[in-house]
């Protein structure tokens, strides 16, 4: 069924009660979506609804559920699968920055929960009735740390797990991207960098820490998301002003792909 019989194009966004969701929430309600907001805040969410729907007359459904929780995911992806979605946001998530061998091992499940077991589940949740329809998006936020594995963390925080989950997301989002060519259906991985939120709060960090021309609003990061689908971006990274680069990286992806694809043992390995 869909939730939206007043025509009106219909966006799920989860993660909603703060920051970058509260952002694709109030950039969505704005261009005339109907929306359905997750989180696990449910009083943040109904203050957001009200003024989504004071400002923008348009339907906006609560829907709180700790997305680390299966039967909360459970719930979601009903719901999801119950709906005419044209738009899904996988926002939800948390950093988890610290040296791994100090990371409670409940903390670190609960973000791969968040990060690689919801985006699987819901995504596929959605895809049926857009690609029945021929038509519908989904954006799954990920990170520009999600390409940092090969730095180490002399300079940057100690995030294994974290990187680890954003580079799920980004293959991930890819290659169903690949597989849904002809559909109508577009799979987005939303990759920014600092972006003023509560997000480093929540990780323990000092916010003014990092130098205020590398820290982005939240609102150009769904801007510059949106823009992105309609030029058919598969990986937005907001500040990336040459996209050239990530060309070049994904072509040496490919030359190392290609130039492996054998039998022999390299001959450093040989005994």
């Amino acid at each position: 069924m869909s939730l939206n019989n007043n025509g009106r194009n219909l966006a799920l966004v989860t993660g909603a009660s703060s920051g970058l969701g509260a952002a694709f929430a109030e950039r969505l309600a704005k261009d005339g979506y109907d929306l359905i907001i997750v989180a696990r805040r449910r009083e943040r969410l109904e203050t957001l609804a009200q003024q989504l729907q004071a400002n923008h007359q348009v339907t906006v459904e609560v829907l709180d559920a700790d997305l680390s929780k299966l039967n909360d995911l459970y719930k979601v992806e009903k719901h999801i699968g119950d709906s005419a979605l044209e738009l899904l946001v996988n926002n939800a998530g948390f950093g988890g920055y610290k040296p791994f061998i100090e990371l409670d091992p409940d903390q670190a499940e609960e973000l791969v929960n968040l990060k690689v077991l919801a985006i699987t589940r819901l995504t596929r949740a959605a895809l049926p009735n857009m690609v029945e329809r021929g038509r519908g998006s989904i954006i799954n936020v990920s990170s520009r740390l999600a390409f940092s594995g090969s730095m180490g963390s002399s300079q940057l925080p100690k995030r294994a797990t974290y990187v680890g989950a954003n580079a799920f997301i980004n293959a991930f989002s890819q290659l169903v991207q690949s597989e849904l060519e002809g559909t109508g259906v577009q799979v987005q991985a939303l990759c920014p960098g600092v972006v003023r939120t509560e997000f480093h709060k929540r990780v323990g960090a000092d916010p003014n820490r990092f130098p205020p021309e590398i820290v982005m609003s939240p609102e150009d990061v769904v801007n510059s998301s949106l823009a992105a689908l309609k030029s058919g971006e598969v990986i937005c990274i907001p500040a990336l002003e040459d996209p050239n680069l990530l060309k070049q990286v994904q072509d040496g992806e490919r030359r190392l792909f290609e130039q492996t694809r054998s039998g022999t043992l390299a001959k450093r390995y040989e005994i």
